[in-house]
């Protein structure tokens, strides 16, 4: 399929800016994708899809607060310093995207926080806007993190921050309540909708909740700037799935009981680890899997997702699960009737 096929003519004022009051009192739009029938509900109603023994997958990747401010030295010019990745712990080695990028060269020295807390110095080059960094600090690890985070800010996706200013709030709600694998720049935002009572009430109705991790990376967000859909390259994203949670995930297809992948993020981990019979398999390890249409699914038939923007890798990954026309015609069902989208939208859930 081709670039252009994806695009969707998104209004502006369908773009959530801020998230619902109540975690799992967003809105939730229900698809049966064997009859292309739609229901309309809140999104702790999401129980009765569910039956005792299904199988909820969730990704317990924990959003860092990976945006920085520094200023460079000598000349005091203000640099933006986006954090993706620890390269080396014991030398405080960052992978980081800097922008201006223009203004910054090998050697250049960056400061950090008002009393300049933290120094860094830029050791390489690995793209255009992308620098590895050495942050020059005689602290212990721990201390040294601890710093490092309280100087830095929530990373809004760029459909939020250009509206408005990252506020003490987000830094709650741009998390998901079962977060707890630092590492990732992005948001599984399906999983937001989900409350403490709501996760109760799905384990005492007998569902089995298992946590897979895949630290997004801002690739998800990135522009796909080919036509030929087939020439275009995830980034590498890391991704863990144990021994455990792939027994369970079989059981549950061996007995056929459903399977429910939480966000594009599980549904594409699922798929990069599958067995020539169809089965999940432990991974621990890098992804670089680009779903899109025609695609058949090896693992999850059901499907919770947030809505997605015009030609966006993830709503590529939900036209393929869900059938490219039916989904396209349901997305435009939600902008008629006032649905939510971005990280801070309203779900969506597929069946099959």
């Amino acid at each position: 399929m081709k670039l252009s096929e994806f695009r969707l003519k998104i209004p502006t004022e369908s773009i959530a800016l801020y998230p619902s009051e109540n975690r799992d009192e967003a809105r939730l739009l229900v698809l049966d994708a064997k009859t292309g029938k739609i229901e309309h509900k809140i999104f702790k109603n999401i129980i009765d899809y569910f039956e005792d023994q299904d199988v909820l997958v969730l990704n317990n990747t924990r959003v860092f607060p990976a945006r920085l401010y520094g200023n460079k030295e000598r000349t005091g010019a203000k640099i933006e310093v986006f954090l993706l990745r620890e390269l080396n712990r014991e030398q405080y080695l960052w992978d980081v995207l800097v922008d201006p990028a223009r203004k910054i060269r090998i050697g250049n020295k960056l400061y950090f926080g008002e009393n300049d807390e933290l120094v860094a110095e830029v050791i390489d080059n690995t793209t255009s806007r992308g620098r590895t960094i050495r942050f020059l600090c005689e602290e212990d690890y721990d201390t040294f993190k601890k710093i490092l985070f309280s100087l830095g800010e929530t990373p809004l996706p760029d459909h939020i921050r250009t509206i408005r200013n990252v506020e003490d709030s987000d830094q709650d709600r741009f998390q998901n309540i079962f977060a707890t694998e630092e590492g990732s720049v992005a948001l599984p935002a399906a999983g937001t909708h989900f409350s403490r009572e709501l996760m109760k009430r799905l384990e005492i109705k007998g569902v089995n909740i298992e946590y897979l991790t895949l630290h997004m990376g801002l690739g998800n967000f990135s522009a796909v700037e080919v036509e030929d859909l087939t020439k275009h390259k995830m980034d590498s994203e890391r991704m863990i799935i144990t021994p455990e949670i792939a027994d369970k995930v079989n059981e549950a297809k061996e007995n056929r009981h459903n399977v429910c992948a939480c966000g594009a993020t599980v549904l594409r981990a699922m798929e990069s680890s599958v067995s020539m019979n169809g089965f999940l398999k432990p991974f621990d390890g890098w992804t670089n899997k680009f779903i899109f249409p025609p695609y058949d699914f090896s693992i999850a038939n059901r499907l919770i997702s947030n809505f997605h923007l015009s030609q966006s890798t993830m709503y590529m990954m939900v036209c393929a699960f869900g059938g490219f026309d039916l989904v396209k015609k349901t997305y435009e069902t939600a902008i008629k009737e006032g649905y939510k989208f971005g990280s801070y939208g309203d779900a969506l859930l597929i069946l099959k």
